[in-house]
């Protein structure tokens, strides 16, 4: 076994998945006939280029559209699971869903997450990956719309629904703004998250004091991206402190600008923060949770070592409770010994 078949072998979680961001072409194409939606192309190939950050976006909220019935939205989690566990030994994943998006197609909470829970049960019987959902704030929509939102969420709870995230074009719908949607949020025994400080945003549209926003204000227990709070050591030292995990994806949107991605990574892992590596929107970013792990191995020069330690860090992330974690943990150290143990042997320095 080489070190890119361990790495793609070695069991992962994935707590940054945006479902609407999972389709394969092929199951975009046919959803969208089936609902009647018209997409911008109909080429596999060109689907998902982007001119930019916010092209991307468009995107996204384009594919939600195709997505409309309760047995869509079970395709579109089992699909999105089934794909992840075959290409990267994806073993659990936290995945986020937008209702927002799909309000305005007259969508309710209950369809979606409904149909979403069916995929995930059916992909946990046939591939043994499990999962659990985080509903997201369009930050666009603003602090009215986010409360109408965490109150569908907290008014018809699921076992599997364990959190609240926020996404979108973060300088639309700063942090301050959903206080009490997130406080919301945790009286109900919901976890949160908040995407932050992309490096696809300005400092000015994405600082880093939108950081300590999400920490202070919202009380968030995790932070996806986190890239820009590089330009305040205090902010860096603050998240190192008090160990507070930060979802990094090793692809972006757009090509351009994957070295800077790489090489912020590099320092936020060099700087000792707590990341966990996840793959965003990994069809539209061409990737999977598998190749990611390859990719920060060539950029970030990960020994087998330290790749365990990432897989390992992901489970300690996670949401679940105690014992769940201390049992997926325990599953990962296993299966991780035993992949060691088919690695050809390191030479001996000197």
């Amino acid at each position: 076994m080489n070190m890119d078949q361990y790495l793609r072998r070695l069991p992962k979680v994935d707590l940054h998945f945006h479902l609407a961001g999972t389709l394969q072409p092929r199951t975009l194409f046919d959803l969208a006939r089936k609902n009647g939606v018209n997409l911008p192309n109909w080429d596999e190939t060109k689907i998902y280029d982007f001119r930019d950050f916010y092209d991307f976006l468009e995107v996204l909220e384009c594919i939600a559209r195709c997505i409309v019935s309760k047995g869509d939205f079970a395709r579109v989690s089992y699909e999105a699971m089934r794909d992840a566990a075959r290409a990267g030994n994806l073993r659990y994943a936290e995945l986020f869903f937008n209702p927002q998006y799909h309000y305005p197609q007259g969508i309710s909470y209950a369809t979606m997450v409904d149909g979403y829970i069916e995929g995930l049960e059916a992909a946990q019987k046939d591939f043994g990956v499990e999962g659990r959902l985080i509903p997201s704030i369009n930050r666009e929509l603003g602090a009215g719309a986010a409360l109408d939102m965490v109150r569908d969420v907290v008014g018809q709870p699921r076992d599997r629904v364990i959190g609240l995230g926020m996404d979108c074009a973060e300088y639309k719908g700063k942090p301050h703004l959903f206080v009490e949607a997130y406080a919301m949020a945790r009286k109900a025994g919901l976890r949160c998250t908040a995407h932050v400080c992309e490096d696809n945003q300005t400092l000015e549209q994405a600082p880093p004091s939108h950081v300590m926003d999400c920490l202070d204000l919202l009380g968030c227990d995790r932070l996806d991206h986190g890239y820009n709070m590089l330009a305040d050591p205090a902010v860096v030292r603050r998240c190192r402190d008090c160990g507070i995990a930060c979802t990094v994806g090793t692809h972006t949107c757009i090509a351009s600008r994957m070295q800077k991605r790489w090489d912020s990574v590099r320092k936020m892992r060099d700087a000792g923060l707590n990341l966990t590596l996840a793959t965003d929107d990994p069809p539209m970013f061409g990737t999977d949770i598998g190749q990611s792990y390859v990719t920060a191995h060539e950029w970030l020069g990960l020994s087998a070592a330290e790749a365990a330690d990432l897989a390992l860090a992901g489970v300690d992330a996670t949401w679940l409770d105690d014992g769940e974690k201390r049992d997926l943990r325990r599953s990962f150290s296993d299966e991780i010994a035993a992949l060691k143990a088919e690695l050809p042997a390191q030479p001996a320095d000197g």
